[in-house]
């Protein structure tokens, strides 16, 4: 699969939240509220986090990946990516990109003081991807 549905994107690039589900060493699943942005080529979704969670050690074991973007002003819209963690950018980079997700999140500047390891960026290459549009009537 190539790039990014379109309304999976503009899910990605608003300042919408996201459940990311990596799998643990058991198998079992494990899901987190994350931040989310996409690529400039619209071909991939970006996590960031830092090196010592357990998302990224997760995904460093086994890519596979779920991520659940929903929409902040209608939780009837969202997005259901399946999807692999085919990079991981490290260094300033990552650090130049949770900056950005902060300014889009909250308005302000990230809080250096909440990191604890380096920052990382999970690129997301999607393999099925499902939108849901609301089932609420607006008028």
């Amino acid at each position: 699969m190539g790039a990014l549905d379109p309304e999976v994107l503009a899910l990605a690039r608003g300042a919408n939240l996201a459940s990311l589900t990596t799998l643990l060493p058991s198998g079992a699943p494990v899901a987190g509220v994350v931040w989310v942005d996409a690529d400039a080529g619209g071909d991939r979704i970006l996590v960031n986090t830092e090196v010592h969670r357990l998302k990224y050690r997760n995904v460093c074991r086994d890519p596979r990946v779920h991520v659940l973007i929903v929409d902040a002003e209608d939780t009837g819209h969202f997005a259901s990516v399946q999807g692999r963690v085919e990079d991981r950018i490290l260094g300033p980079d990552a650090r130049e990109h949770i900056e950005r997700l902060a300014h889009k999140y909250t308005g302000a500047p990230f809080d250096d003081r909440r990191i604890v390891s380096e920052r990382a960026v999970l690129s997301v290459r999607p393999l099925s991807q499902r939108v849901r549009q609301s089932s609420v009537l607006v008028e």
